[in-house]
């Protein structure tokens, strides 16, 4: 009787055991020229990468479903799968099939996450890809630590639960880890959009942090990197660097060094305010960002480290000057910059190149590029050095173009190589005599076998010899049954054909020894020399990592020069006092996006403690408040990168925190209303500032009753004007009734942003004006956005039944007192608005056209009226009427 159930075969035993040591990840697992997916592995490769899904039908296996796709499509299908958020694990053939005894031995090679991506296909040049981790120390304390495998930069700090949201929200880590019991926790303080993986407890115990970091650096103290004191931040770093041996990452040589970020070092600005500015990633595509305009950067390092700049600001008043100077000395010195440019272009992605070296995955062409780039080094240290700014020579110095390796490489590798060794071809000639030896033989191999069949033809006189070759034995001398008496007695017979004679011979025997195998042992011994270079570079890695980052920041810098030059951006002036003051400021992403042929109008603003420390900033919808805030903001940002600003003059007190409450946003997933978000992010600001800190506030209090907000609105401007800080404010809001408060407290000043009105018609003139606005034209706004006509009469109608019938006006620190009086009286207005006028209504009956037609109709006699006379009496009406 047949067995109902076979057992499993060897091979799928081999692929269960080495699935349960991955169950959480998609495993690839190489059979033959194939990556084949089981189960409900297969079921997810099949949607997320669109291959057939079919069913193994041998033995148990029967109901087992089944898809993959050739081994060579891997990079391919593999970005697919990590970009879907799935961890893959990359299961190889460890040994040669054809040598293999039994099952061919097989072991996951790499283990691919979202935050662990080396591979070009499944980064972005100009972004960084950051792996973060999160130590919870408590519910307001917090270790963070920050990782990009691809470039090798690491990270590291420590501190509340807004910070470390901050930095969360800054670094847009592709994935987070954290211990596995934080889950609820880190939902509920940091939002569950992230891709998280969650790890034992132990992990994050401070002593194995420790030893995991000194192993790592090889170092007996980690005080050499600055680190210490930053034992929350540690012990996050630990974790991840665990974690990367987990996910087969044995190979970290590249991460040389960590660093900490201070929050003391840079302007401060809370996600809110990163979200509200739209500095990394605005509405529609990246030219409505700040990034988007500045980033004229030419290489990826540049790329990468100008949005870190954005992001951290600096507040040191000397390094920002540092930058400011090398700008200006190279708007006016075109030549060098130039050069530099040109430099920049060629040089390759340093940081991503040179740190695939460790884990094996550099390639020939990529080794080349690295040569070529550390040659382009060499070339920027020397124009650095012959400069006369100080900070330029400071980072030329620091520059290292490794001319031993980088001419060892140059000489070694062929112009134009192959991407993979194996395809041969990468090792230049002269580098090796057996290479070359067995080059000739393999290359010369049809001229020697042509010579060898004319010198034999020659001495034995059989003019029809020929040279042929099959895999029974190799090469043979044919010869027609015709000449076969000619044939030397030390010729070997073997093979007799129909009209041939098949022989072999000493000579020929000694050749095929040679040149079988050949091409088999060009490889071999070409990717051994490759491999050879390629750890003599490791050597190089520090060094080369610094060029990286030295060529990112002077691109950085020549990328500000050419913004200056190309968008009339000029140089500010940072000094430690309270004085903020441009000269025709811009907005400098909506005049890089306004439409052909239109300018973007310029205004000054003052900011001081001492007459102007808060503006209340009133003017019609649409007439750009918001985007005057943002503009004092984004300016302010700008100057303290070591960016020239778009204004023609600007004179700035260092700043040491911006915060923004600019537009609504509801967090319903979170319970949160508009009004709870709005005051949620005012309260954190109130409770932040300081004596250096520049606060931007538009429309406060609008997402609840008119009075709760003005009451709202008033009492915050009024904390600000009192509080010891004195922090500089802009205040934007349709309440009116705060520019009472001009009157009443001695730093604050109205202003407006103005408008022509044109017959029924309103332009915007977005000029800055002393003086308060009492007007918000909603209902010109209304009609421009395409509202019915029928609809803005009505809410015309209405507006002026309002303005008639709202008898005075109470002062706000009135309505504040009496809110519900004044309540009382909206309310009371608001009924007396009366309904649409569908037809005549009695209650016009006091009218003049009314009481002219009721006249008409009493001086008709309707028994002796013709229809010709009604006709012209309804006529009579009608004219009246209009």
């Amino acid at each position: 009787m047949a067995k109902s159930k076979t057992e499993e075969t060897p091979m799928m035993q081999q692929h269960r055991a080495i699935k349960q040591k991955y169950p959480d990840a998609v495993l690839l697992f190489r059979v033959g020229d194939f990556y084949e997916t089981f189960g409900p592995d297969a079921i997810t490769a099949s949607q997320v990468l669109g291959i057939t899904l079919t069913k193994r039908n041998n033995g148990a296996a029967a109901s087992l479903e089944l898809a993959g796709f050739p081994h060579h499509a891997l990079d391919t299908y593999l970005h697919k799968l990590v970009k879907a958020g799935y961890r893959v694990a990359v299961c190889d053939q460890l040994e040669d099939p054809k040598t293999a005894k039994g099952v061919v031995k097989r072991g996951v090679t790499d283990m691919i996450t979202p935050g662990t991506a080396v591979n070009d296909k499944l980064l972005e040049h100009h972004t960084n890809n950051f792996l973060a981790g999160i130590h919870f120390v408590s519910d307001d304390s917090f270790g963070l630590a920050f990782l990009d495998i691809s470039t090798g930069e690491f990270f590291i700090a420590q501190g509340d639960r807004e910070y470390a949201d901050k930095l969360l929200q800054s670094f847009k880590p592709s994935e987070v880890i954290f211990p596995r019991q934080q889950q609820k926790k880190f939902k509920e303080y940091f939002g569950g959009k992230m891709y998280t993986y969650t790890l034992d407890e132990w992990i994050f115990a401070d002593t194995y942090a420790e030893d995991t970091l000194l192993k790592h650096f090889q170092t007996h103290s980690l005080k050499g990197f600055g680190i210490e004191g930053l034992t929350n931040g540690m012990i996050a770093a630990g974790a991840i660097l665990h974690y990367l041996k987990d996910t087969e990452h044995p190979n970290l040589q590249h991460i040389t060094t960590i660093q900490r970020i201070d929050r003391e070092d840079f302007l401060w600005m809370d996600r809110f305010t990163i979200r509200n500015l739209e500095l990394i990633g605005g509405s529609g595509d990246g030219q409505h960002s700040l990034l988007g305009v500045l980033d004229n950067t030419v290489s990826p390092m540049g790329a990468r480290l100008l949005k870190r700049w954005i992001i951290f600001p600096l507040k040191d008043q000397l390094k920002i000057n540092e930058r400011l100077e090398v700008v200006e000395m190279l708007i006016k010195e075109t030549d060098l910059r130039q050069q530099l440019l040109q430099t920049f272009k060629q040089c390759g992605d340093i940081e991503r190149l040179v740190s695939k070296i460790p884990m094996k995955k550099v390639n020939p062409r990529e080794v080349l590029q690295l040569a070529r780039g550390l040659k382009q080094v060499d070339i920027i240290k020397q124009l650095c050095s012959n400069s006369s700014n100080e900070y330029l020579k400071r980072l030329g110095d620091t520059l290292n173009p490794c001319p031993y390796i980088a001419e060892k490489i140059s000489k070694e590798i062929v112009d134009n190589p192959p991407v993979q060794v194996n395809k041969g071809g990468v090792i230049n000639s002269g580098i090796n005599a057996q290479l070359d030896d067995l080059r000739s033989i393999s290359q010369s191999g049809k001229e020697y076998l042509a010579k060898m069949q004319q010198t034999e033809a020659e001495r034995t006189g059989i003019g029809s010899l020929k040279i042929g070759f099959n895999n029974v034995f190799g090469y043979y001398l044919e010869v027609t049954n015709s000449q076969k008496n000619k044939v030397p007695a030390e010729w070997m017979r073997k093979q007799t054909l129909a009209n041939a004679e098949r022989y072999i011979t000493p000579e020929l025997k000694e050749y095929e020894e040679k040149i079988t195998g050949a091409e088999d042992k060009i490889l071999a011994l070409e990717t051994e020399l490759f491999d050879v270079l390629v750890n003599e570079l490791a050597e190089y890695l520090a060094p080369v990592q610094t060029n990286g980052n030295i060529v990112a920041i002077l691109d950085c810098l020549c990328c500000f020069a050419h913004n200056a030059i190309q968008y009339q951006y000029k140089k500010p002036q940072l000094h430690e006092g309270s004085e903020w003051e441009v000269k025709e400021g811009r907005h400098p992403v909506i005049e890089r996006n306004l439409g052909v042929g239109e300018t973007y109008i310029h205004n000054d603003l003052h900011l001081n403690k001492t007459d102007q420390q808060i503006i209340i900033l009133t003017g019609p919808n649409m007439s750009g408040k918001s985007a005057l805030l943002r503009q004092t903001a984004l300016i302010t940002l700008m100057a303290h990168m070591g960016s020239f600003v778009p204004a023609t003059a600007a004179k700035l007190s260092l700043t040491d925190k911006i915060f923004t409450r600019v537009g609504a946003s509801d967090n319903l997933s979170g319970g949160e209303s508009t009004f709870m978000v709005e005051m949620n992010e005012t309260a954190s600001i109130i409770n932040n500032i300081t004596s250096r800190s520049l606060v931007l506030l538009d429309e406060i209090g609008r997402g609840t009753s008119t009075y709760d907000g003005i009451s709202i609105a008033w009492s915050i401007a009024e904390h600000l004007h009192n509080s010891p800080h004195q922090p500089k404010t802009l205040f934007a809001t349709h309440y009116h009734e705060l520019n009472e408060l001009e009157e009443k407290l001695e730093r604050i000043k109205n202003y407006h942003v103005t408008n022509k009105e044109v017959g029924n018609k309103i332009i915007f003139l977005r000029k800055l004006a002393r003086g308060g606005s009492t007007h918000s034209f909603g209902i010109h706004v209304a009609k421009m956005a395409g509202m019915p006509p029928s609809l803005i009469q009505r809410a015309n109608e209405i507006l002026a039944q309002l303005e008639t019938q709202h008898v005075g006006s109470t002062a706000p620190d009135a309505a504040i007192i009496s809110g519900v009086a004044q309540s009382q009286q909206v309310k009371e207005t608001l009924k007396s608005v009366t309904a649409p006028q569908m037809q005549l209504s009695i209650f016009d009956a006091h009218s003049e056209t009314f009481k002219d037609i009721r006249q008409v109709l009493e001086g008709i006699d309707i028994n002796r009226l013709t229809p010709v006379e009604a006709l012209l009496k309804l006529q009579e009406i009608k004219s009246k009427l209009q």
